[in-house]
């Protein structure tokens, strides 16, 4: 599965990780599922390698805002189209001054690249059978926005 991060195809460093493996890489630069966060909290936070989370839509955001200083990755799931709701958490984090990566995993479609971009999205993990060396051009076939956005909070008639 390519993965773009700021346009560019890149090797994923990131080792994710589940309940069986995590004591063997609390180290390293892991990514582990909402859920073991919430459990482990105290000692991921505390370990020596950058910290990544991976969230969905069903779960609250509060936590992971609680603890952005903390955060490395937040990988974002879109698991269909028709769920919008990776889009708000993006903005969220954003807002919250969340400097880290910001993911888009799952159903991550060259259509709606541009405007995960504009929410704050800088890495985008495109399924194998989607991706082509044309999907880059994504970014830029919208040359005017009118509304704000996370790289520019002002709307077009502020600018």
């Amino acid at each position: 599965m390519p993965l773009l991060i700021n346009r560019a195809v890149v090797d994923d460093s990131w080792l994710l990780v589940d309940e069986d493996n995590l004591t063997a890489h609390i180290n390293e630069d892991i990514v582990v599922p909402y859920e073991l966060f919430a459990q482990h909290l105290e000692q991921l936070v505390n370990a020596e390698g950058k910290l990544g989370v991976r969230i969905n839509g069903d779960q609250a955001l509060e936590l992971l805002l609680q603890h952005l200083d903390a955060l490395s990755l937040v990988a974002i799931e879109f698991p269909a189209f028709t769920d919008g709701r990776g889009f708000s958490f993006a903005r969220m984090l954003r807002r919250a001054g969340f400097a880290g990566q910001i993911r888009a995993e799952g159903d991550v479609t060259r259509d709606r690249l541009d405007h995960m971009q504009r929410c704050g999205f800088d890495a985008f993990a495109i399924p194998d059978e989607r991706y082509s060396d044309a999907i880059l051009s994504a970014f830029d076939e919208v040359p005017v926005h009118y509304q704000g956005s996370a790289d520019d909070e002002r709307p077009i008639f502020r600018q």
